[in-house]
């Protein structure tokens, strides 16, 4: 085999992107899906996505619909659950990412609902890598964004105080 010679690693590293010719602005909801598992423990829900990061269901906004019933539908779409019981807005995270010469700034409102059935009946998209229903810590642990992980910590506060 060929060792990469200094020229090729400079070459690779020195690639242009397309500059930013446009900025968008999109508007997502999601939920952070809990229950009580047997031993009365918090659950929460996480999606696998293909490149291996775990987070939460969330889409786009369609037009006519509020952010909360978005987050209800994407539940049902991306994890199977369509029984669900939403408890509280507990607030937005903002990502932005590079689409080719596209700057795309999303804002996602993010609510926490409780499932009303033992939530085994979860289905993932055929997109998603895994879903998988998480005790508490290890939740927070897996969770690839950080401002989710936040969310997890006040969604579990929220559910004591309400003793759901």
């Amino acid at each position: 085999m060929q060792t990469p010679k200094f020229d090729d690693f400079k070459k690779y590293f020195s690639r242009k992107k397309p500059s930013i010719q446009e900025v968008v602005r999109e508007a997502t909801a999601g939920g952070i899906v809990f229950r009580r598992n047997k031993k009365g423990e918090i659950e929460f829900l996480m999606i696998q996505d293909p490149k291996g990061r775990w987070s939460i269901p969330k889409g786009h906004i369609e037009e006519g619909e509020t952010a909360q019933e978005t987050a209800i539908r994407e539940i049902g779409e991306e994890a199977g659950l369509h029984d669900v019981e939403p408890i509280c807005w507990l607030g937005k995270t903002h990502f932005r990412y590079r689409r080719l010469d596209t700057l795309v700034l999303m804002t996602t409102q993010i609510y926490l609902m409780k499932v009303k059935t033992d939530g085994n009946e979860i289905k993932k998209e055929d997109f998603y890598a895994n879903i998988k229903w998480f005790e508490f810590n290890e939740a927070l642990d897996v969770a690839e964004y950080e401002d989710i992980g936040r969310l997890m910590l006040l969604a579990k506060r929220r559910i004591r105080e309400r003793n759901s």
